[in-house]
Order: structure tokens, then sequence, then C-alpha cells
């Protein structure tokens, strides 16, 4: 399995909206994702609440659905978009979040 490409930040991604894959979600631009990635208090909190160390918001608590879908290598409710923009936000996470990234991979991967 290559972990390159999980899906812990689905939040910023596919998190934005609905919880199902026949519920219509508006498109994020790279541009929101731009601004996502570096609001680091957005980041944090959304890190927290996928180690279950502080309350989820909507946008948590998607990622939380989403996040082992996307460890096994597979987020059938994800656009191509969101796909390549959810492989950008995990970069993004594995260079400036390393431990939290160790963390999220252990307790998603099981």
């Amino acid at each position: 399995m290559h972990f390159t490409y999980l899906a812990v930040m689905c939040a910023v991604v596919c998190a934005c909206a609905g919880d199902t894959a026949t519920t219509a979600r508006p498109q994020v631009s790279d541009t929101v994702l731009d601004d996502a990635l570096n609001d680091k208090r957005f980041i944090q909190r959304q890190l927290k609440c996928a180690l279950g160390e502080a309350p989820c918001d909507p946008i948590g608590k998607r990622l939380k659905t989403l996040a082992p879908l996307v460890l096994r290598g597979a987020c059938p409710q994800c656009s191509p978009q969101e796909t390549k923009q959810i492989q950008r936000t995990l970069s993004y996470v594995q260079r400036n979040y390393p431990q939290q990234w160790t963390k999220i991979v252990r307790q998603y991967a099981g």
C-alpha cells in the first residue's frame, strides 16, 4: 500500500460538503485548497480531530469517514479533481507534519 496518497486531509477536499456519493458536492478550487493549507490553525484542528485529540467540526467528521477508505487506496466518493487535490494535500501533510502523519497512518491504516 502506498501511503503517499492517504486521505488524512480529505477534510480539506472531500469533506467540504455532502456525506454520500449521491449527494452533489460543490467543487473546491485550488485557491481555496491553498488557503486551507496555509491556515496552520485549520490544519492543526483537523489533525487533532483525526487523531481523536479534539472535537470534530463537519469537515473533520467527513475526514474520519473517508480516511480509512483512502488509506486502503480507494475513495469511490471522490472525483478525479478531488483525488488530485487529496494527493497534493497529503504530500503537504507528510512534509510539514511528519509526527502527526505517522500517528494518523498508524491509526487509520489498520
